[in-house]
């Protein structure tokens, strides 16, 4: 079981990478406060690995003009292992609602089918999983996966 600090720190793990990712703020090293150097990432677009990661996040963030993500719901374990509970490992699971609102060139390509406007809004409502290390500068994820449950609207050009 985690201990009570443990969970916040987490959750504010959480909830300051969501901020990052909708915030944009990409500069070199961003992911470091967040992500280990070697974080697997799976999404709807892939499985990634370590710069990968970032650079996969970075471009899937960058075909909308802007992103809302929205966590509720974190839940924290403890991994057991051979030298005990919470031997600087954990697990976390949280749901979260993510909008995306489609780039002016998405919808003027897209404007017009069928005597319709285009949808402004690719949202998704799905579970986050995520393995975490506690490193010396504070939990990190190692690896971080999307559950996508439900979608409203379309997702961008060239994305299943």
């Amino acid at each position: 079981m985690t201990t009570q600090t443990d969970h916040a720190e987490i959750g504010m793990l959480v909830h300051r990478f969501f901020r990052a990712l909708d915030d944009r703020e990409f500069a070199a090293g961003w992911a470091r406060g967040f992500l280990t150097d070697d974080a697997r990432m799976e999404t709807p677009l892939g499985v990634s690995r370590g710069a990968d990661a970032v650079r996969a996040t970075e471009e899937a963030l960058g075909r909308y003009d802007r992103t809302q993500h929205i966590a509720s719901g974190v839940v924290t374990e403890a991994v057991v292992t051979d030298a005990g509970p919470a031997a600087g490992r954990a697990t976390a699971s949280w749901n979260a609602l993510m909008v995306h609102a489609h780039r002016a060139a998405t919808l003027q390509e897209r404007g017009g089918e069928g005597g319709r406007e285009a949808d402004p809004l690719f949202t998704v409502g799905g579970r986050f999983e995520a393995d975490l290390r506690r490193t010396p500068g504070g939990w990190r994820f190692s690896r971080v996966a999307v559950r996508p449950v439900w979608t409203q609207g379309q997702p961008p050009p060239g994305v299943g």
